[in-house]
């Protein structure tokens, strides 16, 4: 790799990726030819073939300490520790980088000062995921060229915008640590950007949908969003999260669903109709959730997943934090 004035750190982010793991540094030394720079690869303490893989490549390896810290907050955080560019690029361990995409992120980033980061295009490669289907039928504005509130699956970031807000990803999140970024970014002033160009190709993960949810709060990933409140109260950037997360509102709602049956149960009438009330208020949203989606089993899906979420939600708000600006133990490897 050549050395440049405009050195990039590719930090790539793994947990049990042996399947894609090479793919993911090689594609990135790849990309790294036309500018210069480095691979760090911030692992959270995989148990499978994913260090032994990694290690017979020229690039750096950190794995973090402590397993019971593990999150989607901690790795790139952990990497950015390590990092020596003036440019970080976030990757996960199942993505490959497109090779053309870093030189045009940082000629956009060189003449555009207001920026703090680019993202690109993200080429899905699992579209029968449940994940993928969500994504697209939720179409979600930050996935589109342009302006944008933050950069979901990776992005180019300065550093000197990170410097500014004191850290890159907070060690404390299991979800939401780029919108994290992005706000407390927007809040200093910064922009963010998309670019109407590939970036990565993503090897997304499935596991049927039930099971998803299960696995996503065995490993807390459903507290991320009562988690990113609970770090930004008292905070500047508090107003970007109440106001750019629609999804709070949809679980503050269903609290206040479950909370009304739960009210209604309590109440001193006859039985009988106190049990259609309930009847009534717990079919309603899945019946408007099937006329919406022309799905029974959609409609079931979704308000079980409101419902997980909404006590997602809660747990995240009681869950006590370390500062994110507190050093991470790691094993360096390589």
């Amino acid at each position: 790799m050549s050395e440049n004035p405009c050195r990039v750190s590719i930090i790539i982010k793994a947990l049990n990726e042996e399947q894609r793991i090479a793919a993911a540094i090689e594609t990135s030394l790849v990309a790294l030819q036309a500018v210069g720079g480095e691979i760090i690869l911030a692992d959270s303490h995989s148990t499978d073939q994913t260090i032994s893989i990694a290690q017979k490549y020229p690039i750096r390896i950190v794995q973090l300490a402590n397993p019971d810290e593990r999150c989607c907050g901690i790795g790139p955080q952990l990497g950015y520790q390590f990092a020596q560019g003036e440019f970080i690029y976030i990757l996960d361990g199942d993505m490959e980088m497109h090779p053309e995409f870093l030189p045009a992120a940082i000629d956009v980033m060189k003449q555009q000062p207001e920026l703090a980061g680019v993202g690109g295009q993200v080429i899905e490669m699992n579209t029968e995921s449940l994940e993928y289907i969500s994504r697209m039928e939720r179409a979600s504005a930050h996935m589109l060229v342009g302006e944008v509130d933050r950069l979901d699956m990776g992005g180019l970031y300065r550093r000197a915008a990170i410097e500014q807000v004191g850290y890159f990803s907070n060690r404390n999140l299991h979800s939401y640590e780029e919108f994290d970024l992005a706000v407390r970014l927007r809040a200093k002033g910064w922009q963010l950007r998309r670019l109407g160009m590939p970036s990565v190709c993503h090897y997304g993960h499935d596991a049927p949908p039930y099971q998803l949810l299960i696995k996503r709060w065995q490993s807390a990933y459903i507290c991320g969003l009562g988690e990113l409140v609970k770090a930004a109260l008292g905070k500047p950037h508090l107003g970007l999260i109440l106001t750019g997360v629609k999804e709070l509102k949809l679980y503050i709602a269903v609290l206040g669903w479950w909370l009304s049956l739960f009210v209604i149960w309590l109440m001193p009438i006859e039985y009988a109709y106190k049990l259609f009330v309930i009847l009534s208020v717990l079919v309603f949203p899945v019946a408007v959730m099937g006329i919406k989606k022309k799905s029974f089993d959609k409609a079931v899906y979704s308000v079980v997943s409101w419902s997980f979420n909404a006590i997602g939600l809660l747990r995240g708000l009681i869950t006590k934090q370390q500062s994110p600006l507190s050093s991470i133990s790691a094993n360096i490897i390589n």
